[in-house]
């Protein structure tokens, strides 16, 4: 069994849902994106995920957008980055940090150096959201050390494609809430209406994979978690840490996953 999968069920067995939290390496520094990282990982968030930044992140909304480019004006290297997720796992041993950037920054590392590197890092699991499922034999090298790419699901993927994606999925897949862009949605928060499309649709996948669910895109505060109990076994939360951030530093992002938590 893939280590992200068991471990999402062993902590499932004492826990109604897992906090999955973001954070960019690099911003504002890369020194204190270690601290937020830690701050994060500290107040009990149970997956960390760790973007290495990109200039087009297609998939991220303005906070993160913004965050990426000046993260990239302090020159992260991304064989750091995963040095420091390294030492970040053996601080935090109870908890699981992942990767997550986009094709083309991972590309110019190259696919052989990183998953060399990810292996004897000890890093299991990653997520590309640019990554085209017709496109997996491109990462070989990769899954050839049983390191597999976490899938993206959307609301209007078809059964069929996303029994094609189970054959190729492993850790747990990331379901996409709504079509657009990470951060603020439309109103402040799930309405009715909203939630129980949310809850047909991740029943719906549910019904076609063993894989543990992730739930994102605009969960921002404990009611938008609450909502997904039952439905998703991990509730992903990312612009809502940086806007906490940039509101009121450290502290403002501990009390931000206190608050999350408390669902």
């Amino acid at each position: 069994m893939h280590p992200l999968t068991q471990y999402i069920r062993d902590k499932r067995k004492t826990q109604d849902i897992l906090l999955m939290t973001h954070v960019v390496y690099g911003y504002p520094s890369i020194e204190d994106s270690l601290s937020i990282m830690r701050s994060l990982l500290n107040q009990g968030a149970d997956i960390l995920e760790v973007q290495f930044p990109f200039s087009d992140p297609v998939a991220d909304g303005p906070t993160i957008t913004t965050a990426c480019h000046q993260a990239l004006e302090n020159k992260p290297r991304l064989e750091q980055l995963l040095a420091d997720i390294e030492m970040l796992s053996k601080e935090f041993p109870k908890q699981h940090i992942l990767l997550m950037s986009y094709l083309n920054p991972l590309l110019q590392f190259g696919l052989d150096n990183l998953a060399n590197t990810m292996k004897n890092r000890g890093i299991s699991s990653m997520i590309i959201p640019d990554i085209l499922q017709d496109s997996y034999p491109l990462l070989a090298p990769l899954t050839e050390q049983s390191i597999s790419p976490i899938w993206l699901v959307t609301p209007d993927m078809s059964d069929e494609r996303i029994k094609q994606l189970k054959q190729r999925a492993d850790g747990m897949l990331y379901c996409v809430s709504r079509k657009g862009v990470t951060g603020k949605q439309q109103t402040d928060s799930v309405d009715k209406s909203a939630t129980i499309q949310i809850g047909n649709y991740l029943n719906r996948v549910k019904g076609l994979t063993e894989l543990p669910l992730a739930m994102g895109f605009g969960i921002r505060t404990r009611e938008d978690v609450k909502a997904l109990i039952g439905h998703a076994d991990v509730a992903i939360a990312g612009s809502v840490f940086l806007d906490a951030y940039n509101a009121g530093g450290i502290k403002a992002v501990g009390e931000q996953v206190t608050s999350l938590k408390s669902a």
